[in-house]
């Protein structure tokens, strides 16, 4: 049986990938720190290990801890997907040190053990890379890297750490996330049902979505391949929409008969923005709108292309109407939605 270790395990992709990598056969390792909340994660059969990720000496140590003497040359992790990250935060510094200085301490730990992992997969984002090339153009894996958020810039150096770091690696920059379990496109789905669209901007913003489950398919899928190795993808599930179109899908899932699609002029959005993050800052209470976000708000072009990863072999399982249909489904199911 192969070994798999899992950052990021109790988080929304992260729960993804344990299930999924459950269900390959894999013995799943979490790494989890001291204060994480583990109750869920063994009673689904996964084995921990406990890390300190800032430090990098202390996380090697950590590491090898858990080493049986009869493993030889074999490694102690045959695959690691790093999921752990923040979006948001109220303290903008976080970025930097979470998503990308604690990246590139994993990275020296792992390398550092008598028999490192056969393929470290990143999870990224489509943030590293900023705006597309034109208003049309869709951002491709290849394009040259401009991020405009603190956030994208973190994941960008992340990128580049794992790039350089001698191991073999695999890069995946998923789009918009979405589905059962996610905070983020709830908040979305509640204003809708409340009888709300609020778009950002005046002009159509062109987005594209992949469903939880299938970006935590895409992980496992690569980790194996051998033309994957040393390569980047962009995960998506092939389609594209306006945020117009993203409404009236929703509203008509939900059975809702009048919603106001209204649009919300940028310099609006801005100043809620910085609000939030004014907010953050003096409560602790971080928004998901907030000065870092308003440049993706802002950004009208989130086309993408998924097809290096189609042509690998890979297939999402729901496109977005699908995949709307089963998170509203669980919404309600859990009360977050009306019946």
């Amino acid at each position: 049986m192969q070994r798999i270790l899992i950052t990021g395990a109790s988080g929304f992709i992260g729960s993804h990938l344990v299930r999924v990598a459950l269900s390959l056969g894999y013995e799943v390792w979490a790494a989890i720190r001291p204060e994480s909340n583990r109750r869920k994660l063994e009673a689904q059969g996964v084995r921990l290990v406990e890390v300190d990720y800032s430090d990098e000496a202390r996380l090697a140590q950590m590491l090898r801890a858990v080493l049986p003497s009869s493993l030889g040359v074999e490694p102690m992790w045959h695959y690691v997907i790093h999921n752990a990250g923040i979006t948001k935060t109220a303290h903008t510094e976080e970025f930097q040190e979470v998503n990308a200085e604690q990246t590139c301490r994993l990275l020296s730990a792992l390398s550092s053990l008598p028999t490192p992992p056969l393929r470290f997969v990143l999870m990224s984002s489509m943030s590293s890379y900023g705006a597309a090339s034109g208003p049309l153009e869709p951002i491709r894996a290849e394009d040259e890297q401009h991020p405009h958020t603190l956030y994208g810039r973190s994941k960008c150096l992340a990128e580049h750490y794992t790039e350089q770091s001698g191991l073999p690696f695999t890069l995946l920059m998923p789009t918009g996330v979405y589905g059962p379990g996610d905070a983020d496109y709830l908040l979305s789905l509640q204003g809708i049902a409340r009888g709300i669209n609020a778009m950002a901007g005046c002009k159509p913003q062109y987005l594209t979505f992949v469903y939880g489950e299938d970006v935590a398919r895409a992980a496992l899928f690569v980790l194996t391949k051998k033309e994957a190795e040393g390569e980047r993808y962009i995960v998506a599930d092939g389609g594209t929409y306006t945020d117009l179109e993203f409404g009236r899908m929703v509203q008509r899932l939900l059975g809702k008969k009048r919603v106001l699609h209204i649009r919300i002029p940028l310099p609006l959005v801005r100043l809620v923005c910085a609000f939030g993050s004014l907010r953050a800052r003096l409560t602790g209470k971080v928004s998901p709108l907030n000065r870092d976000k308003y440049p993706l708000l802002a950004q009208r072009n989130w086309r993408c292309d998924a097809s290096p990863l189609f042509a690998l072999g890979f297939s999402p399982t729901r496109n977005l109407e699908e995949g709307l249909r089963e998170t509203i489904a669980a919404a309600r199911a859990s009360g977050d939605l009306p019946q």
